[in-house]
């Protein structure tokens, strides 16, 4: 079937005048219409717009009615476009991911079309269009991110360099830090970066070094609480070296006793006690219980009070331990509370670590070669 005829000006101007001489000669608007080939309303409107104009000036009515509806979709579309800009301003787009995203919000929200869309973003229609590969079934990346998707929900306080090091050493899978990198992004599974504040202090005893296994194990306490309220005091130990995790006290309150007790087996299971104790001053760390039992077998070093910078290595242990364990549990025991940290600090000195060269605490001990240098250190 044909398709309609568009007349131009010229020619309609000619049947109105040939539409003018069949009516003069008896003829209807109906017949006149007909023989014309057009309907009678098509006529009527020809009348209505070219009546009494001859073709010169019928051709520029049309055309200055076609520029002036020209001009009102360019002034419609400039004012679309300057409120789809308008509502985008605020973000800033770097890939073509996130266009995507700005333009599926501009079709949905302001019902624009996908070519208005993308013109307003500066986006290719052929980039809106093609589908990123991890979002097809043929992403050879796909068991990747499903394994790093299972390893953040199981560890919710690690980055990707550890996530790395566990599928590189202990899955045994030959895959690039960067690569790593990129898919942690892409899943959006990254964890706030903590960056400390920056002060400076000046510790009241010289600064000892653990540039060796045994040399300096820290020592410090934190506090929780179970669902009825009650207190839970956690003791936690580490060798500044090895970062092993050597002490595991969960309880109500721990006196002095029970501290010189606890360390008391610490040294005996781990070969004799290190060089130096560092720790803050605490009532249980400045005790006369701690005092004798650390004279003459093992140096005391204190930070100045107000200083927990000056030992940051259990610093940043209690923080992880805080964000990746007392943060994500509820207590209804202590019992309950004494198998859980114990199993994270367990789990802890099994995990590999990025400043250990991605092996774990046991392994960089067996493996380290170093030696201390003596240093004067007693107790204050």
């Amino acid at each position: 079937m044909a398709g309609r005829k568009r007349h131009s000006a010229e020619e309609i101007v000619r049947k109105l005048r040939r539409a003018d001489e069949l009516i003069a000669a008896g003829r209807t608007g109906e017949e006149a219409a007909a023989e014309l080939e057009v309907s009678a309303a098509t006529l009527y409107n020809w009348r209505r717009q070219y009546g009494g104009v001859d073709t010169d000036a019928a051709k520029e009515l049309k055309e200055l009615r076609e520029q002036n509806a020209r001009l009102k979709r360019l002034l419609a579309d400039a004012e679309l476009e300057k409120d789809a800009l308008r509502e985008i301003a605020k973000g800033k787009m770097v890939s073509p991911t996130a266009g995507r995203r700005v333009v599926d919000m501009l079709k949905e929200v302001m019902g624009m079309s996908e070519r208005f869309a993308c013109r307003a973003v500066g986006l290719n229609r052929s980039t809106y269009r093609r589908l990123p590969l991890a979002s097809t079934p043929a992403d050879p990346d796909a068991a990747t991110r499903a394994w790093l998707r299972s390893y953040a929900t199981r560890h919710q306080g690690h980055g990707f360099r550890r996530a790395w090091a566990a599928l590189r050493f202990d899955e045994g899978a030959c895959v690039n830090i960067k690569k790593v990198h990129r898919l942690w992004r892409e899943e959006g599974l990254q964890v706030r970066a903590h960056h400390p504040r920056k002060r400076a202090g000046v510790s009241s005893t010289p600064p000892v070094d653990a540039d060796a296994p045994k040399v300096v194990w820290a020592l410090d306490f934190q506090f929780d609480s179970t669902v009825d309220g009650r207190a839970v005091k956690i003791a936690s130990m580490i060798d500044e070296h090895t970062r092993e995790s050597l002490l595991h006290i969960v309880e109500r309150s721990i006196t002095a006793d029970r501290l010189v007790t606890e360390l008391a087996k610490v040294f005996t299971t781990s070969g004799g006690p290190p060089s130096v104790l560092r720790m803050d001053n605490g009532p249980e760390m400045i005790s006369t219980a701690l005092q004798r039992f650390c004279a003459d077998r093992v140096g005391i070093s204190y930070i100045p009070p107000g200083t927990p910078w000056n030992n940051g290595f259990i610093e940043s242990f209690n923080r992880r331990l805080r964000t990746e364990c007392l943060n994500r549990n509820h207590w209804t025991s202590l019992l309950e509370a004494r198998v859980v940290i114990g199993d994270f600090k367990t789990d802890h000195n099994r995990h590999r670590h990025s400043a250990l060269g991605y092996r774990t605490p046991a392994e960089y001990a067996a493996a380290c070669t170093h030696t201390h240098h003596p240093v004067a250190c007693g107790t204050n």
